[in-house]
């Protein structure tokens, strides 16, 4: 019997390097190491190897010393290694060292992203959003890309036809850029006509991290079918529900999701999605309790609102996935009490988390924990909104218990 010839795509694999800098902890690079493999494995990979070179700065030729390049070439040429990943972002002159150096592909952080993104993009607003990223991302990179077809350097009567080709490639790309540009402006003004015409309902946001369960948690109080799963940026379009709790009407919408060093290209590209964040009445902070950098994700996420000028929005914290939390104790903290699994949720709320916000909730969106409660707070936050807005309608909306929705 013959075997059908196989079209499946072979998995590349990949070897993750990252630098421990003299202010960081090891801890927090090998949290920034499992963020990387996850993104990683979400772009379709498989990680074989992690290193770790301790420097007191990057190396300005090749980030890392030579030593470390020496052992990283003499493992990806022993397992027939496909590509090296770095977790900082590489200048263009380090990219080109490099791959010089391992004769593999070589990304970094930002570019892993930017194909991350590349992938997930399903509508062609989404497309155009993150292909108008990488064009940005591209054209300082062009160089390396032509040196294939150089010759060789200085002299008059010795430029190579890609020098010539990569100034023809510049022109088309800086075309490109201005081209996506315009179309995603005429798209941002269809989109703010789309906001205006909502009229004065209130608005919500679900923030926060990626992967941290908000379109689960959309998906549960809008009653819709939203895309989800446990992957890096599930989500990448904006997507807006009409929401009733009790009798009382709300917009919800569902933004991407926030990253460690998110590239400044996609903030760029992806402004009207998080102009549904700015203009929102109120946020939901979802964060991922059961992730043990949780704090650290709050302040990036944070960090991000502020940059955006959202900040100071009510915002409600929404600790998900308290099925999957467990206490842990930090290194050198005699005072926490041991590790252990199984914490209550009256336990939760007599913590320091429940301390974090103005309002916070703690739910699980998978295993529908606690929801009335999130149902019944949100209903009070939405309903203190739209009687400010509206003080005649005071009486059409009473205050509720969770026990009446």
């Amino acid at each position: 019997m013959i075997n059908p010839i196989s079209t499946a795509r072979k998995q590349e694999k990949a070897v993750l390097v990252g630098v421990l800098l003299p202010f960081q902890k090891e801890q927090e690079l090998t949290d920034y190491l499992d963020e990387l493999e996850f993104l990683t494995e979400t772009a379709g990979a498989i990680t074989l190897k992690r290193f770790i070179q301790k420097i007191d700065e990057p190396n300005p030729r090749t980030f890392i010393g030579s030593g470390k390049v020496q052992e990283i070439s003499a493992y990806i040429e022993d397992n027939d290694v496909d590509m090296v990943i770095f977790d900082d972002e590489l200048t263009p002159t380090q990219l080109r060292n490099l791959e010089h150096e391992f004769k593999r592909k070589v990304l970094d952080r930002t570019n892993l992203i930017l194909d991350v993104f590349a992938q997930r993009a399903k509508t062609a607003y989404a497309k155009t959003q993150v292909e108008l990223a990488q064009y940005q991302f591209l054209l300082p990179r062009l160089k390396r890309m032509w040196t294939h077809l150089e010759r060789q350097r200085g002299g008059i009567g010795l430029r190579g036809p890609g020098e010539r080709e990569i100034e023809t490639d510049r022109r088309i790309i800086r075309d490109l850029i201005a081209r996506l540009k315009e179309e995603l402006s005429k798209i941002d003004r269809q989109m703010a006509t789309q906001r205006k015409n909502r009229g004065s309902v209130v608005r919500v946001a679900l923030v926060g991290y990626t992967n941290v369960g908000k379109s689960t948690i959309m998906n549960l109080i809008s009653k819709s079918d939203v895309f989800a799963e446990n992957k890096l940026f599930a989500t990448l379009d904006t997507t807006v529900r009409k929401v009733v709790i009790g009798n009382l009407p709300f917009l919800l919408s569902d933004t991407v999701g926030f990253i460690r060093k998110l590239p400044h290209q996609l903030v760029e590209s992806f402004k009207s999605t998080l102009d549904e964040v700015r203009e929102a009445d109120l946020l939901l902070h979802v964060v991922d309790i059961a992730h043990p950098s949780f704090e650290e994700q709050i302040n990036i996420v944070n960090q991000t609102l502020h940059e955006i000028g959202t900040g100071d929005k009510p915002t409600i914290l929404v600790f998900n996935k308290i099925d999957a939390y467990s206490w842990t104790r930090k290194p050198d903290d005699d005072l926490t009490p041991p590790p252990r699994e199984n914490i209550s949720l009256e336990e939760l709320k007599r913590t320091w988390i429940s301390k974090k916000g103005t309002y916070t909730i703690f739910i699980s969106a998978k295993q529908k924990i606690n929801i009335d409660e999130f149902r019944a707070l949100l209903y009070k936050m939405v309903r203190e909104i739209h009687v400010t807005r509206y003080p005649y309608d005071n009486f059409l909306y009473p205050d509720i218990t969770e026990a009446n929705l």
